[in-house]
């Protein structure tokens, strides 16, 4: 892992700080894509890694492993749908997406489907709202 797994985080800046020399970067480059595609997201953190909450929803979390940084979100097979084709050459999983420290961060692709999230979220607020 990038970080000491016993300690708790309370900010992403605190998160980012304790990251490793070599994943640090990356972590704050996807930081400033995710906090331009979701503007009025509130930072935060969940689960000890940093998350983008909208809508009262977590939209999106990132996290910083030796070999990769990880992108991550509840389970939506909307969103995996959505990007098969542009997700076909990274390992998923049922709730993340992983990129490779050694290959440069598809930026525009993280900022999609921050945005989509978003998007997502703001739906099922609306749905929650008007009771359906």
């Amino acid at each position: 892992m990038v970080t000491d797994e016993k300690q708790k985080f309370t900010t992403v800046g605190e998160y980012l700080e304790a990251a490793t020399y070599d994943v640090e970067p990356r972590l704050t480059e996807m930081r400033e894509i995710i906090r331009t595609a979701l503007p009025n997201a509130e930072e935060t953190i969940s689960y000890n890694i940093p998350a983008y909450k909208q809508d009262g929803v977590v939209v999106i979390q990132f996290a910083g492993f030796t070999h990769h940084t990880s992108l991550s979100f509840f389970p939506t097979a909307a969103t995996f749908a959505h990007f098969t084709e542009e997700l076909a050459a990274y390992r998923t999983s049922k709730s993340a997406i992983q990129f490779p420290l050694d290959e440069p961060l598809p930026a525009e692709l993280v900022g999609a489907i921050a945005r989509f999230r978003g998007d997502e979220a703001a739906a099922y607020a609306a749905r929650k709202k008007s009771g359906h």
